[in-house]
């Protein structure tokens, strides 16, 4: 079984995630990049996410998050670069805070492994280490690590699926 793992050194504004998929690099990208796919599994903890934006390199995009009883959370951000299946720089800021200025840069990396299997690497810096100390006391790690499941389990599906090709044999 793949495991997340997050690790957020003391002292440093940024974490790096890393989780390995059994998948090839190019769904794995899109997964990631397409508003679609996203919505199938980036909703932890029992939530449900709407993709209200996701724009190409230069744009933005904005998801919304909703528990079962209701209450919404809201992130939003810039998509700085976007190279397929290669990287996605971004930033990513949550609505709820209080003030301005908690923004985040997301790189996101998805590196080829051999069997046809994807690492990606994700570094997050933060404005500070108290966001930074923040984020990861609110329990990140947890809703990431159950996202990431649903994504393995999500391309376990997509590459199961039978094509038009095979199907007529």
């Amino acid at each position: 079984m793949n495991k997340t793992t997050v690790i957020a050194e003391p002292g440093k504004q940024e974490l790096f995630i890393h989780r390995d998929f059994n998948a090839p690099r190019e769904l794995v990208f899109k997964a990631f990049s397409d508003p679609n796919l996203l919505a199938q599994w980036l909703s932890p903890c029992g939530m449900t996410i709407h993709v209200e934006k996701l724009e190409p390199e230069g744009g933005s995009w904005r998801f919304i998050h909703s528990t079962p009883d209701g209450k919404t959370f809201g992130f939003h951000g810039v998509m700085h670069e976007v190279l397929p299946p290669e990287r996605i720089i971004r930033t990513f800021e949550y609505e709820g805070l209080p003030e301005k200025g908690h923004v985040i840069l997301e790189t996101l990396r998805m590196d080829a492994l051999p069997d046809n299997r994807t690492r990606v690497t994700i570094q997050s810096v933060f404005q500070s280490v108290a966001d930074r100390d923040g984020m990861v006391a609110a329990g990140m790690e947890n809703g990431t690590s159950e996202a990431h499941q649903l994504l393995d389990d999500l391309l376990a599906k997509i590459q199961a699926k039978p094509t038009a090709a095979t199907a007529s044999r």
